[in-house]
């Protein structure tokens, strides 16, 4: 039990020091090749950071653990949004940009409303895995063409000279290096916490779907709340959204798709009537606010974070009152 909590302690001081030498990276590199930040948020840090959901819900579908795998997934995504955004946007409030509205959040609901369609029948079959991962492919192709179309300009500022060759070569390999130790320390450190809490968790007694959809999900969601914070300290807000965006969309379809295309999985209705429903209200809930920001002219800010950790803390509530029963 000791060793467990070890772990969970040095796992949570790794993390943040990781975090800070991921977006550093990942914002030199943003800088360097006229990246807009929304993309690099959703590419490098919303996979990237969703790194640690792949990893436990294929190791989980591997060891006949299917229930944990979705729990993970669907857990992650609901965490996502009501806890790492909205604590983000309480400490820094971001700006809603038109393709955030008009293409990046429908996309986010269609892809919800696929999976949540494809659980219909109580099963996720390999050919329900492919067509999520076929998906993932696409959204990513698409999101990569209409990024990088609509943001060449957003670094225009940043020109490098020919004076400035020597150090540009310099500040990429800067850039790649933090990036890859960031992301590894960052996975590495997450694990450490999840195995840590998992310990515990077992010791105390939870099922597993619960330990999938709390501790496990949270746990795996680490990366993308400390993440998300730097990137909002750091004034970075479009990567921080981005990061949100493109980790709960590569979680419904790459993480969940892997799941099921390695074993089969049965769903427990309780996902269905709880989980799924959770989730779909969430990413509703978050239209709505990005739309109401975006019509008004406002910054997602602390009115809105507040009511996304409102929904975290009733969710947790909920779930705590199911085991109960």
């Amino acid at each position: 039990m000791w060793l467990a909590v070890i772990a969970i302690l040095i796992g949570l001081a790794i993390l943040v020091w990781s975090a800070d030498v991921f977006i550093d990276g990942a914002t030199t590199l943003a800088k360097k090749f006229s990246v807009p930040s929304f993309l690099i948020g959703v590419l490098i840090l919303g996979i990237g950071t969703s790194a640690p959901e792949m990893v436990v819900s294929v190791l989980a579908a591997l060891e006949g653990s299917p229930e944990l795998a979705l729990g993970n997934a669907y857990g992650s995504n609901i965490i996502n949004i009501a806890l790492v955004l909205g604590a983000t946007v309480l400490i820094s409030p971001i700006i809603i940009r038109k393709a955030i509205v008009k293409r990046d959040l429908p996309i986010l609901v269609g892809i919800t409303a696929i999976a949540a369609w494809q659980l219909r029948d109580g099963a996720l079959s390999a050919v329900d895995g492919i067509v999520l991962v076929v998906l993932l492919i696409a959204v990513l192709g698409m999101q990569i063409f209409l990024s990088l179309r609509e943001g060449y300009h957003e670094h225009e500022d940043d020109v490098v000279t020919e004076m400035d060759a020597e150090k540009a070569e310099q500040s990429v390999a800067r850039g790649l290096t933090s990036l890859f130790i960031g992301i590894l320390m960052l996975v590495a450190s997450s694990r450490a916490i999840v195995w840590g809490a998992v310990e515990l968790a077992t010791f105390w007694g939870l099922s597993e779907l619960i330990i999938g959809l709390t501790i496990v999900a949270v746990g795996t969601s680490l990366p993308e709340l400390v993440s998300s914070l730097s990137a909002a300290r750091k004034g970075e807000h479009d990567m921080a959204l981005g990061n949100i965006i493109g980790s709960n969309i590569f979680n419904t379809l790459g993480v969940v798709g892997l799941a099921a295309l390695i074993a089969p999985i049965t769903v427990n209705p309780v996902i269905l009537s709880r989980d799924v429903l959770t989730m779909g209200a969430i990413t509703l809930l978050l239209v709505a606010l990005c739309v109401y920001v975006y019509m008004t002219k406002r910054k997602f800010g602390r009115l809105s974070g507040t009511t996304l950790v409102l929904f975290f803390v009733g969710y947790t509530g909920w779930l705590i009152q199911t085991v109960n029963m």
